[in-house]
């Protein structure tokens, strides 16, 4: 699941991305174009019983992205704003930020 909130000037779109946490036992990682597609970089926290993460993006800004579970298997996010043809036959999660 997807939640953007914006600060009150709307300079930034603080994202938070949080998953069920029955979907992975050990780790849950939100990987994409925002950070070079980097499995250690943005790593989610168990919280609520769920895994989840805020990030911070400029608006207008869309970024392709997915999670990696346990290090081993990839999962779209149901709510995300679109979805992407990639390279390797799947498809990306799309992050769209308005104004």
């Amino acid at each position: 699941m997807i939640e953007k909130k914006f600060t009150p000037k709307r300079t930034i779109c603080k994202v938070t991305f949080r998953v069920p946490e029955d979907w992975a036992e050990k780790e849950v990682s939100v990987v994409g174009d925002f950070n070079e597609w980097d499995t250690e970089a943005n790593k989610l926290e168990p919280k609520n019983g769920s895994w989840e993460t805020t990030l911070r993006f400029t608006p207008e800004t869309e970024s392709r992205f997915r999670y990696l579970l346990d290090g081993e298997r990839w999962a779209n996010d149901d709510s995300a704003d679109g979805y992407a043809s990639n390279p390797y036959g799947t498809e990306d999660s799309l992050l769209v930020i308005g104004e």
